[in-house]
Order: structure tokens, then sequence, then C-alpha cells
């Protein structure tokens, strides 16, 4: 297995903990910013889980018919949407795009982590760069115009803290006070009063970029929600659920204040369970690496949501792997990378085959890249990396030239490109018509590479 730094663990533990909307965070160093959403009113309509749980934030004055009734007004605007892809740990971008023919990459890299050419794919706009061998399917899709690819992405003076940078971008700043997610803000814009899968994290918890400050959102397990009951299961399971939900539309018409809000929530959970439960019963296509991998179920799930028609604009999840790769980089990197960009490419095709792609852009990015020189079996935290756009109506190319490793910044690691804050104004601007200003701190000060096809 990789080996991942004190920090990386610690900053798990913290998030998870700050997941926990309301219970607050335990103390942690001076200065490190806390996760945005932090604190976010939190409400669960159901009566028990089992595989899932979905709970909405940013909801407390609001009924559960109050939402069901929001997602039912919504449908039927087929509007735009994003997914947003997270690589947790800091992935080594220059093993994704490996300059192999730099003499300086080749003297910092040694066997076992270093890529020779020939392993893989040239990469189609810049010959110095080559795909790893196991990140073939973004090749495909970029030589199908399908992917465009940001290979120094990042910011100025970058910090080298997972916690931090990771804040920063899932805030859309360098503010570590900044309590609202990039995404979150967009949906404050955008979004409705009584929706909350508008925005849908699908990691069973609220993941910070989708932090808003006034709308509601909403957290699932994205391939498993269910109801169940302690030793009911098969033919009389669904017997139950049926009595379950009549005796709590008896329940509703009570004059009897408890008992018709407890009937009405019993109606209403078991009526999600049977909107929601489906699209984790959908068998998993063909397209899909491994049917039994819940980030293909997870992405299958999202593909059937969205063609169902339920009113998603903005989704949040996490890739598999960790990418804080110091040591034993080799052991897991290849199986990591290869499980998510061929998911992610199955994800596209089946968009496609289901007449969604025009609608769904994808993006994925991770913290920061990994430094140029190798320590050992592994890499340390570095700062420019690679992000990538997909869809059928991105514009495939590359944004921000590949700098060389000749000119590294004062800790030897590649400079930025391009700013991340200038991706998001792109995308709020030419995917969603919004004004970037509206969302993005300072946007006036930041280029718009051109993303989306016009």
């Amino acid at each position: 297995m990789a080996c991942h730094c004190n920090e990386f663990s610690r900053a798990h533990l913290l998030r998870g903990a700050a997941a926990e909307a309301g219970k607050g965070l335990p103390s942690i160093e001076p200065g490190m910013p806390i996760p945005a959403g932090t604190g976010m009113s939190r409400r669960s309509f159901m009566m028990r889980a089992g595989l899932g749980m979905m709970s909405v934030y940013g909801a407390s004055k609001l009924g559960f018919a109050d939402l069901q009734s929001g997602i039912a007004k919504a449908q039927g605007t087929e509007a735009p949407v994003i997914v947003s892809v997270f690589m947790d740990g800091g992935m080594d971008s220059l093993s994704v795009l490996a300059p192999v023919n730099d003499s300086v990459y080749r003297n910092l890299r040694g066997p076992g982590i270093r890529l020779n050419e020939g392993q893989g794919p040239e990469f189609a706009e810049d010959d110095s760069l080559m795909w790893h061998p196991r990140a073939a399917a973004l090749d495909t899709l970029h030589r199908a115009g399908k992917l465009s690819v940001l290979p120094a992405v990042g910011y100025a003076d970058p910090d080298q803290s997972h916690f931090t940078s990771r804040h920063y971008w899932e805030v859309g700043k360098l503010d570590p006070n900044l309590r609202t997610g990039w995404l979150g803000r967009l949906i404050d814009v955008i979004g409705m009063d009584d929706n909350p899968i508008q925005g849908l994290s699908l990691d069973g918890w609220l993941l910070p970029s989708l932090a808003t400050a006034s709308k509601p959102v909403a957290a699932i397990d994205g391939s498993a929600y269910d109801l169940w009951a302690p030793g009911v299961w098969g033919d009389v399971e669904p017997l139950m659920f049926d009595h379950v939900q009549a005796m709590g539309q008896t329940g509703a018409a009570s004059a009897d204040t408890g008992r018709a809000s407890a009937g009405r929530t019993a109606d209403q959970s078991v009526e999600l369970r049977g909107t929601l439960k489906n699209f984790g019963e959908v068998s998993v296509p063909g397209v899909y690496p491994d049917a039994d991998h819940w980030f293909c179920q997870n992405l299958s799930a999202l593909s059937a949501m969205i063609d169902a028609d339920l009113p998603i604009r903005c989704v949040s999840v996490s890739a598999p792997g960790g990418y804080d790769t110091h040591d034993n980089q080799a052991s897991t990197f290849g199986d990591d990378i290869g499980i998510t960009f061929d998911t992610l490419a199955a994800f596209q095709a089946d968009l496609e085959a289901r007449g969604l792609a025009d609608r769904v852009i994808t993006l994925v990015y991770s913290e920061f890249g990994r430094r140029p020189a190798q320590n050992a079996t592994g890499t340390d935290h570095g700062a420019a990396g690679a992000a990538f756009v997909m869809g059928t109506r991105v514009q495939g190319e590359m944004v921000g030239e590949w700098p060389g490793l000749g000119t590294l910044d004062e800790d030897d690691n590649v400079v930025n490109t391009s700013d991340f804050r200038s991706l998001y104004c792109s995308i709020l601007e030419q995917w969603f018509d919004v004004d970037a200003a509206q969302v993005i701190p300072g946007a006036s000060g930041f280029s718009r590479p051109q993303i989306i096809s016009s």
C-alpha cells in the first residue's frame, strides 16, 4: 500500500468531524481553515437507513412535503449539469502526463515511478508529454475532442497543506475563512428554495464545494438509498412498506398534530424510497469497467437519475484511491487512476447512450500535484497539477501550456500556467451563463480560457 503523511490522515479525521453538521470541530492547528458548510443545519427525512441515507442541508425552515413538491416543480427544465470529481491527496500529475523526453524528469524520477517513452500514448497536443498507460481512456477522450486538459493548473504562492489547498479549491478563493463552496454559491444564484437535489453530494455527507448560504442541498449514497426493518426481507418487505405508507396516510389526516406529522413523515419517506431506490437497483451497464465497484455504481446511478429528469444541477463526488503517495507509490497509483479514468470514460459513454451528453460536463481535479523529485519510493507535496473537463460540449483542447521542468518555483515544484479560479469563471459563464462575479470573489481579475465550445 502507498503510505500517506500524517497531515493527510489528520485532515481526513477533521473533515469527518466537520461532515457531522452542527457538531463542530475538534481542536485544530491555528490558521487551519474550517471546511465550508461546517455547522449547516442538517435534516434527515426517513425512518432508518440501510445502506445509505439522504440528508438535506440548509432547509431548516422547510418541511418534507415542501421539499418534495419543490423537486417535482423543478423537473422538466433540462438544465446544464456539472459533476465535480475530486482525486483526494494530491494526485501525481507528472505520472498521468509524464514529460518523458525531459532530461530533468529522467534525473529526478527513478525506476518504479519514472515512465519511459513508449509505455503509454503520446499526448496529442504536446509530444513532450505521454499519458500513463492506465490513463489511456483520457487519451481517447481527448483525441475525440471530449476532454480539455489543464496540465499545470494551480494558484500563486501555493500552499502545500492538504487541508488548506483543498479548501481553496472548494471555496474558489484563497481565503481560509470562507464558509461557502463555489458550487454552493452557484446554487444560491441559480437554485430554488425548495429543491434539495439541485446540489447533490454522492459521498454520503455534504462535500464542502456544495455548501450554500441560503438554498437547500442534499447528500446521499449515490447507488444505495433504502429503508429497512430488522428481520424483514423477501416477499414480506414490499407488503410492509405498503402498510407503513397506508398507516402514514391515515395518520396524516389525523386532527392530532403529532400523529399527523409522524404520518406525513412515514408516507413521504416510503414515497422517496420508491423514487430513489430504483436508481440503486438499476444494473450497471456493461460499458463500466467493474459493476461491483462503488464508483461505477455511483456514476451509473447518477446517469439514471439525470435520465429520469430529476432536477440535479451540481454534483460532487470523490474518486477512488488515495493520492498522497509519499511511499510505495507504484503499488497503488496505476490501479487507482485506472478505475477512476476508465469509469469516467464509461460515464461519458453512458450519458451519450442516453442522449444526455450535451447537458453534462465533468470536472476532475486534485488539491495539488506532486514534487518532480522522487523521494525513495514516492513523491512529496507539490504545487501545480493537472485538471480535466470532460463532455461533448467542451472545447477539447489543452488549456495553459506545459511549463516544463527547466524553471521550477522556489520550492522546486512545477509552476502553474493557469489559475483554478480562471477555470471556474469560464465554467460559470460559458456553461451556466452566470456572471462569475456573482460566485467567484475578484472574478474580474482572472482570464477566461475557452472551456466550452461556442
